[in-house]
């Protein structure tokens, strides 16, 4: 061994670091890369419908009515990126931790329930809010 490789400090090949965001849900990604691959296709289709019309070809008018058609389904598949992240986020709601102050409210209600259930059981059961005068 050389002397330049007993100097090298050891260093791993791949290193973890944490995420900054957790990974989208598999029904948003599957949308997402549909929205993606069917844009990309649109904007092939368009400058190549611009490309035709430069040169004069036959295939720009059709070419150029195909890129409408196909920006209307580019538009479609962004929308369903976004409706299909809201439908996701409605249905298995968005994970929240409340915070102290929250907890705390939360708690004293509950005792004040369970405290108005105690004494409702403890009344005698002749003692109702219908007294004869």
């Amino acid at each position: 061994m050389g002397t330049a490789e007993q100097h090298m400090p050891e260093s791993e090949l791949w290193i973890d670091e944490p995420v900054a965001q957790p990974r989208m849900p598999d029904p948003v990604r599957t949308a997402a890369v549909r929205a993606v691959l069917i844009v990309s296709l649109t904007l092939i289709q368009a400058m190549v419908a611009f490309l035709c019309t430069i040169a004069g070809s036959w295939l720009a008018f059709p070419m150029v009515l195909s890129s409408v058609a196909s920006t209307v389904v580019a538009t479609w598949g962004v929308l369903d990126v976004w409706v299909t992240r809201q439908v996701w986020n409605q249905r298995n709601g968005v994970v929240s931790s409340p915070g102290s102050t929250a907890r705390r409210l939360r708690k004293e209600r509950r005792r004040a329930r369970r405290a108005a259930r105690a004494t409702a059981r403890a009344r005698p059961a002749g003692s109702g809010h219908l007294s004869r005068a």
